[in-house]
């Protein structure tokens, strides 16, 4: 993952050494910032909602989360967490990868449970309410891993990791259903991570509409019907979204000029960066910097 959020805007907490991959973020929507782009990774991720209400999107459909509510994200699925009108939201990351999991020695746990849920052969809900049925189990889990975390004893990597084996348990055995997803949805799927991901990695350089279709093999027209159907928005419209976001997290999170600032996530035109930019988030540049460090003196 390389989301400019998960880098630098988090409150991140590692969970031990990279021989343990089990990390939590603590975020608030927008205090920490406005919303979390649309992108995908091959780790698992639950959402659970502390305070407020907001919006989750995981494969184009879009949901609203409101406190106590928990959501599974399964690797590879495209995601992203968004405000809601005006209202703030304070919530709980928790990154883990699936291989943690998953024994090097093939077992009946790899071969029933989890290389199926990883496959698309099996399906889990998405959100958990305080209202859903086994909502107390799974939140059990997530709360006594959270717990553990805060005073670290020895051996708590096998609590977290004994915890996660609960948590699928109570999922696999009480909320799991076989997946009847579509061959053309799976594809589209695919074909809208691959842009993404591409936006993701290449936003700070210039990118034209030849180059994006290019890398998903479609014709220029195409791909734009194609990306303006699908994600309800123009592709420019978008990677000027994704960029003025990350100028956002850049002006609050560094002390670079903004002509360095507008550079560095793609814009070559400083007008027409401080035009959109007061367009999108309601105030110039430096004005947002000002209010989002007012103790931070800024040249």
């Amino acid at each position: 993952m390389n989301i400019l959020e998960y880098e630098n805007y988090q409150e991140k907490i590692s969970h031990g050494d990279p021989l343990f991959p089990y990390i939590t973020y603590l975020c608030s929507i927008p205090l920490d910032f406005g919303y979390v782009p649309m992108h995908w990774h091959d780790e698992m991720e639950i959402i659970y909602i502390k305070k407020g209400k907001g919006t989750i999107t995981v494969d184009f459909a879009q949901h609203m989360v409101t406190a106590g509510d928990i959501a599974l994200i399964l690797p590879g699925q495209l995601h992203s967490i968004g405000q809601f009108e005006s209202e703030s939201m304070e919530y709980e990351n928790i990154i883990f990868h699936p291989n943690m999991l998953i024994s090097k020695k093939t077992d009946t746990c790899n071969t029933d449970f989890l290389v199926p849920l990883l496959s698309g052969n099996v399906s889990l809900p998405l959100l958990y309410t305080p209202d859903s049925p086994h909502y107390g189990e799974i939140s059990a889990c997530i709360d006594a891993n959270d717990e553990i975390c805060k005073t670290y004893p020895s051996g708590y990597q096998l609590f977290i990791k004994g915890q996660l084996f609960l948590l699928f348990y109570t999922l696999f055995h009480k909320c799991s259903t076989k997946e009847l997803s579509g061959k053309d949805r799976s594809k589209s799927l695919e074909k809208m991570k691959l842009i993404l991901k591409y936006v993701e990695n290449n936003y700070m350089e210039k990118i034209t509409i030849e180059d994006i279709a290019n890398e998903v093999d479609l014709s220029q027209s195409h791909f734009m019907k194609y990306f303006k159907n699908t994600m309800g928005t123009s592709f420019v419209d978008y990677l000027n979204e994704y960029r003025l976001t990350m100028a956002s997290r850049l002006l609050i999170s560094s002390d670079s000029s903004i002509l360095a600032i507008a550079s560095e996530v793609g814009f070559e035109n400083l007008s027409y960066f401080n035009r959109i930019f007061k367009k999108r988030f309601g105030q110039t540049p430096r004005e947002y910097r000002r209010r989002q460090t007012p103790d931070t003196v800024h040249p």
